[in-house]
């Protein structure tokens, strides 16, 4: 059995302020052992239940945020930038019986701890075929192309329950419970370590790996929160402005919509002026 963990940083124990996962932050030195801690409990628990081989994709900004020299020696890492799939890198290969998404949020537009979608800032909405789509939901589409089933989310309370609109067989450890965008009440990492642990050896019974949903055309639609960005994204071919500030585009299967919206975001990124956005 081989277990993909897609490790993000934003639901990660303890952190709660962009300094806390922004890389090069005092802040996010310090929270970047909580966040290893979180993907060693996930490792030990996946092994408990069975399995033979993990592997962990960084997912977060810089993909260089577990400290590999504190990783269960059982694993091994995927690190850095530039990647076909991004934050689920490695779902492609048909061998991955389960993908776990530990440290995930709210999407875009949605109440949660640090919620976004890719973009720290800048989208207010993306939807797939008309449905409001977080990165869980996005990269579930995606794994769910390879025949891999969500089994794990980790997070906040509000990407738990995002969890149960895409994965609802999954087991979802909530970490820390929403206050607000920056604020929340935390457990301390011993405590989550444990849930983690425990969560991941149930969740090893669901890495089953099933047929392959049929590539399907999808229609994504992107909002941001000025009219400047939606005309950056269009520069992108096959995007459509459809609005002030919304862009539309299709594609054939989630590969390529994922591509396309990775392309899209780095188009809108270097938009984005200093003070005025």
């Amino acid at each position: 059995m081989k277990v993909l963990i897609s490790a993000d940083m934003e639901g990660a124990t303890g952190v709660t302020w962009p300094a806390d996962c922004l890389p090069g932050t005092p802040e996010w030195q310090r929270c970047r052992p909580m966040l290893t801690s979180d993907v060693n409990a996930a490792i030990a628990g996946f092994f408990d239940g069975g399995a033979d081989e993990v592997l962990v994709n960084e997912a977060h900004m810089s993909m260089r945020n577990v400290l590999i020299e504190q990783l269960d020696d059982r694993a091994s890492m995927l690190t850095g930038r530039h990647k076909d799939l991004s934050m689920v890198e490695g779902v492609q290969h048909g061998d991955v019986d389960g993908i776990a998404f530990l440290g995930y949020h709210a999407g875009a537009g949605d109440e949660g701890v640090l919620a976004h979608t890719y973009l720290g800032n800048s989208l207010t909405g993306v939807w797939v075929d008309g449905v409001r789509a977080s990165e869980g939901l996005l990269n579930s589409l995606v794994a769910a192309e390879y025949g891999t089933p969500v089994v794990l989310v980790t997070g906040d309370d509000r990407a738990c329950a995002d969890a149960r609109g895409y994965a609802p067989r999954a087991e979802t450890v909530a970490v820390k419970d929403y206050v607000s965008r920056y604020a929340a009440v935390c457990r301390p990492p011993a405590r989550t370590a444990a849930d983690i642990r425990e969560a991941a050896r149930r969740a090893a019974a669901l890495a089953v790996r099933h047929e392959p949903a049929p590539p399907r055309r999808r229609t994504i639609e992107i909002e941001f929160d000025a009219e400047h960005l939606a005309g950056a994204a269009a520069v992108v071919p096959g995007v459509s402005q459809t609005g002030p500030r919304r862009v539309a585009y299709e594609a054939d299967g989630m590969y390529e919509g994922i591509r396309c919206f990775k392309t899209v975001t780095t188009m809108v990124s270097a938009a984005v002026e200093e003070w005025y956005g």
